[in-house]
């Protein structure tokens, strides 16, 4: 079964990055990275990224002809937004949840696990027509 396991971040905590120290987020990176391969070499990524800052977001709908219609976002007044997520192939939704709690646990500032919060999701098929 397929899951998406979409991390959840904060305005606070992106300005937050900004007090962190070199080898914080060093570490906090090789954590993602390193877990990211250790689902790779089990068989269960199947893709994992992060995303940009949530300024440069843009927020496009269909218009008059299907011309885009572009604005920026998401809106200001965002408190909440995806930071990042995987997309993992396990045998079961106990693993997928266990996946998601490892991750919630990457280290922030003093090594201090940030328990971010991770939201799981089957990935869905379409319905037969």
């Amino acid at each position: 079964m397929k899951y998406m396991l979409m991390m959840q971040g904060t305005s606070s905590g992106w300005e937050a990055l900004a007090s962190w120290t070199p080898e914080e987020l060093r570490a906090h990176i090789e954590f993602m990275q390193g877990f990211a391969a250790m689902l790779a070499q089990a068989g269960e990524l199947v893709l994992a990224e992060g995303l940009d800052l949530p300024l440069n977001a843009k927020i496009v709908k269909a218009g008059p002809g299907g011309k885009a219609l572009v604005t920026d976002g998401p809106f200001p007044e965002t408190k909440e937004f995806l930071a990042g997520f995987w997309i993992v192939d396990v045998i079961s939704p106990a693993r997928a949840i266990e996946i998601a709690a490892a991750a919630s646990a990457a280290p922030g500032p003093g090594g201090k696990p940030l328990a971010i919060p991770i939201e799981v999701r089957a990935v869905g098929s379409a319905p037969e027509v």
